[in-house]
């Protein structure tokens, strides 16, 4: 079975409508209207245990509240959802032992106390017995190099040293899925390839199942063999991040340096001519025509070098989502 079974999850909220000026004051109080958003349109889909998931979708599109709905933050307006043999909604208390929620945006840990405190209170919660809580701790404080820090108030540390303790609070019960919204959310380029290493270590390690949110395509490229992706609340795709991007990007990039300047009127027929730099040319060539156009390239032309490169996945799925259309 599944581990996250989600079958035509919905979610509508009702807003309220309110005028500007007195009148409309006096009307929103009285007598106020409401107009239906719905936020999450009859999704479905299936994640199996151990598996490390991309969901993605520009904001506003419906991903953190189907993660909300998923840990049963919020109830739905119709529709199944199961996780972990759970219905989230009920929030059983042997379900909240099997999962954790990470946000970029929200913190767990008290900001004046050193993290050593709030972990402590979470193992309380969670009623992990003394040397067991030990052990984790030094465990994964080795794999997210907080050993040193965690004596330190919450204040006083970094911004990537803060969510990996987050990490580590989220992760102290040993979740059998986590939930992660925007983990690596405002952190530089070292603290994000160490919060992406240990996710690929922490999930090879545990088998945990990840469900990943970003808006940094690093994080899912690194991590996530397969994406969900999902646009004004619906589902658009749901498959390997490589069959996506052969689907979407049709072409891929030759980047050649000459040993001469051509015109580029000689230099169209091997493709699509992206940019002409002096001696170095780019085009764009169909995955199809690929081979074939490079052994004409490196036959007839005096060739320093050449690379062939995918599109920026960002750009792919940018399209996708500025079309609205799969």
């Amino acid at each position: 079975m599944p581990v996250i079974d989600v079958e035509h999850l919905t979610k509508i909220y009702p807003v309220a409508i309110k005028q500007p000026g007195l009148k409309g004051t006096l009307t929103h109080f009285f007598r106020r209207t409401y107009r239906q958003v719905k936020a999450v349109q009859d999704i479905s889909f299936q994640i199996e245990a151990g598996e490390m998931v991309g969901f993605l979708g520009p904001n506003g599109a419906g991903k953190t509240t189907t993660l909300k709905m998923l840990t049963g933050l919020i109830h739905p307006s119709s529709g199944r959802v199961e996780v972990a043999g759970y219905v989230p909604f009920r929030r059983q208390p042997q379900f909240l032992e099997k999962i954790s929620l990470v946000m970029g945006q929200k913190q767990q840990l008290l900001w004046d106390l050193p993290a050593l405190d709030s972990l402590k209170i979470n193992a309380a919660v969670y009623k992990i017995p003394d040397r067991i809580f030990a052990r984790r701790l030094q465990e994964l404080a080795e794999m997210l190099s907080l050993q040193e820090k965690l004596t330190q108030p919450v204040r006083k540390l970094s911004l990537g040293e803060r969510m990996k303790a987050e990490l580590l609070a989220a992760l102290l019960h040993h979740p059998q899925v986590l939930f992660l919204d925007e983990p690596t959310l405002g952190l530089d380029v070292n603290a994000q390839a160490a919060v992406r290493e240990f996710l690929k270590e922490y999930n090879q390690r545990y088998q945990a199942t990840i469900l990943l949110t970003s808006h940094y395509m690093a994080d899912i490229t690194a991590l996530c063999k397969r994406v969900i992706l999902i646009h004004q609340g619906r589902l658009m795709y749901d498959g390997s991040l490589e069959e996506l991007l052969e689907r979407f990007a049709p072409c891929r990039e030759v980047r050649v340096e000459l040993a001469h300047p051509m015109p580029p009127e000689k230099l169209a027929r091997y493709g699509e001519i992206e940019t002409v730099e002096g001696q170095e040319v780019r085009f764009l060539v169909r995955r199809e025509k690929l081979t074939t156009t490079i052994s004409q390239i490196l036959a007839q032309l005096e060739v320093i070098d050449l690379s062939v490169t995918e599109p920026p996945i960002e750009d792919v799925i940018g399209r996708l989502f500025s079309t609205g259309v799969v």
